[in-house]
């Protein structure tokens, strides 16, 4: 990806925030880097506390339908994320409990419940306030399923990244391939497939693009692609807001 021009780089504000949602592997962590590279933001993915909560509720033996003792654990999370240490394809390093648990949480065993989890209503609600402190923090790129229309509906710039199952599956196939959970094609699609629908059909906080989303099919388009669009769009926006505010004084 090229540099910011200097005039660009005069544009970007010194705090905001965009969302980027969209279904399970559609390639939202590598684009948001990509994207956070460009405009020296941070990314937070929001998805790696989720999946922390369920991996605690599996260590823990809480039921999926024990929804205030989830509840009272999400209130009490406390997890780290910090740069890889270790080239095995992470992104990064996630610590939970006082251990390194980066690929437990891409587990077959986390991703048969961590839909379920997700949809409680009050668990939702017990993390809502961590990802909003979070995401109004500085320049932020939050990565989730619902950071525009529910954690950050005021977010500087909405963007929903869509690909098909089949191509989202081959995506997390090759990814288990780098790890210790290596998993059968077709059990991914499978998984990926019924995740959708748990997501879509949830009451609380449905996965669907916010109204004001920039919705991006990324099944043709590289990563560095997708984030140049991205890019793009924020530029176009701030320019634009700048040119507004400097009518209004003149």
């Amino acid at each position: 990806m090229s540099p910011l021009r200097e005039s660009d780089e005069s544009n970007i504000p010194k705090r905001f925030t965009i969302a980027l949602d969209g279904p399970a592997a559609s390639g939202k962590s590598t684009v948001a880097a990509l994207v956070a590279k460009r405009l020296g933001a941070v990314v937070f993915d929001t998805g790696i506390l989720y999946r922390a909560l369920t991996l605690a509720a599996l260590e823990d033996q809480i039921g999926v339908e024990d929804e205030p003792a989830l509840s009272a654990l999400a209130a009490g999370l406390e997890v780290i994320v910090q740069p890889p240490r270790v080239n095995d394809g992470r992104k990064l390093d996630v610590l939970f409990r006082n251990r390194d648990v980066t690929w437990e949480l891409r587990s077959p065993e986390v991703d048969r419940i961590l839909s379920q989890i997700s949809a409680l209503p009050e668990v939702r609600r017990a993390l809502l306030l961590p990802q909003r402190r979070i995401g109004s923090s500085g320049r932020v790129i939050m990565v989730g399923r619902d950071i525009g229309t529910v954690v950050m509906p005021d977010a500087d710039l909405k963007i929903y990244l869509e690909a098909s199952p089949e191509e989202r599956a081959r995506r997390r196939y090759l990814e288990t391939l780098e790890s210790d959970n290596a998993q059968v094609y077709d059990q991914v699609l499978e998984a990926l497939m019924q995740r959708d629908r748990l997501d879509s059909e949830r009451a609380a906080s449905p996965l669907k693009p916010a109204a004001d989303a920039i919705v991006i099919n990324s099944d043709d388009i590289p990563a560095e692609g997708v984030a140049n669009k991205i890019v793009d769009a924020f530029l176009q926006r701030e320019t634009f807001a700048q040119r507004r505010v400097d009518s209004r004084s003149g």
